[in-house]
């Protein structure tokens, strides 16, 4: 029974340390405390870019997220004077996966030829990074009262983006 449990907190350990999601930082205002606020609402997000179909399916999918994690931490969403407003940041940057090449992969030549070899990065794929940074503020004082980040690979199939986003907020909302 011990191996078993052993080996099932094994394989999670493996699971959530390959994840593509890692919180980059968070930052509270010194006397923060949740426990202060009651309720809280979005602030309106505009999009520069990118405003695909998908990209605002995925800006309500984090929105959906944000909800049920503030809910399960105490606090209510109205539209009437919220105690808390969130900001919603997202970044979507398309980066190249490379490696690079050394001598030691050269091709071996015997004879004559004229060829030439040299050092360089060789592109073997493209993927998709997001980013996205809560911030959440007291709209009494228009002061930032805690902010996080938190970035991951996004998937290239849209069905595997809602676990991806569930997954990034919360590991970001268990630092809160």
């Amino acid at each position: 029974m011990n191996a078993t449990r052993g080996l099932v907190i094994l394989q999670l350990f493996v699971f959530l340390s390959c994840s593509g999601v890692r919180v980059l930082n968070t930052d509270a205002d010194p006397g923060f405390q949740l426990s202060n606020y009651k309720t809280f609402d979005f602030f309106q997000i505009t999009g520069v870019g990118d405003t695909s179909f998908y990209f605002q399916q995925n800006v309500k999918l984090l929105k959906q997220s944000i909800v049920q994690k503030l809910q399960a931490k105490g606090l209510t969403q109205t539209s009437s004077q919220p105690d808390l407003q969130v900001n919603i940041g997202v970044m979507v940057e398309e980066k190249i996966q490379t490696r690079e090449t050394d001598f030691r992969d050269a091709p071996r030549y015997m004879g004559q030829r004229n060829y030439t070899w040299k050092s360089e990065e060789i592109e073997v794929g493209r993927y998709r990074e997001g980013t996205v940074t809560v911030h959440l503020v007291d709209p009494s004082t228009k002061k930032l009262v805690w902010k996080g980040a938190v970035a991951g690979v996004i998937p290239t199939k849209q069905k595997n983006v809602p676990a991806t986003i569930e997954q990034g907020m919360e590991a970001l909302f268990a630092k809160l």
